[in-house]
């Protein structure tokens, strides 16, 4: 086996869509912009619905909720609204959900399942299993979208790095290396690692190093598109790890 990082970028296989393209063409309210915004909605959908969900909602009604939420947001031109001095699509997509809960839903109330079409499509029962592992049950709505969000990203980042493996025709080294990401240094056993690609234990040691960088490059990308060209990354990177190491 080969201890060379995989060639291909993420954007060979997952094409980005960042946030300050859609913020640069929201104005026009053009369909390349809003199939840009769909297409980061479909992505970071569930933070919302878990918010719905720790505000007290059943299933039903957050998946209602959400689903309405995401229709009206796609249908008008809500981006002409968004706060560009904060530049984040995490704090955009929360205040705008707020906004629906309290001055549109209960007025509008849930379009019928099975009305009108699907604009974001999701799977409520992972949503229910994903929202049940949740850790922290009395946790406030707004903490709770926050560390899904982050946990979002961490899942795209490893499917992305996951990607890239296979592309590269290693998707066997990638089984064995992934479980070495969250491990402490002292805690990986290179030795083992080293015998499942068929390497030395140096050239194992290498691989791992490898994979941790490509991995923080990935997550650092998944951050930056949710982020406008002037929002500060380092700052969203430092939130989002105080919010992950929260118990």
């Amino acid at each position: 086996m080969s201890s060379d990082a995989p060639s291909a970028h993420p954007r060979q296989v997952f094409p980005l869509t960042h946030w300050s393209l859609v913020l640069r063409a929201g104005k026009s309210d053009t369909a390349p912009t809003r199939a840009a915004l769909a297409s980061l909605c479909q992505m970071y959908w569930f933070p919302l619905y878990a918010h719905a969900r720790r505000r007290g909602h059943t299933p039903h009604d957050a998946e209602d909720l959400t689903q309405e939420f995401f229709a009206r947001l796609l249908e008008g031109n809500w981006i002409a609204r968004a706060d560009q001095q904060r530049g984040r699509f995490r704090s955009f997509l929360l205040s705008a959900m707020k906004h629906f809960m309290a001055n549109e839903w209960r007025r509008a109330g849930a379009r019928r399942r099975g009305g009108g079409q699907v604009t974001v499509p999701f799977d409520t029962a992972l949503a229910e299993t994903r929202y049940a592992a949740e850790p922290a049950p009395a946790s406030a709505a707004d903490a709770a979208y926050d560390r899904q969000w982050a946990l979002t990203l961490l899942d795209l980042t490893l499917r992305r790095l996951e990607a890239e493996f296979a592309v590269a025709g290693r998707a066997g080294d990638y089984l064995v290396l992934k479980d070495t990401l969250m491990a402490g240094r002292g805690g990986i056993d290179y030795a083992a690692v080293a015998a499942q690609l068929g390497l030395a234990e140096g050239a194992a040691r290498v691989a791992v190093h490898r994979l941790r960088k490509r991995f923080r490059e990935i997550f650092r990308a998944e951050i930056a598109q949710t982020l406008a060209g002037d929002a500060d990354l380092e700052g969203e990177l430092r939130h989002l790890a105080a919010v992950l190491a929260q118990k």
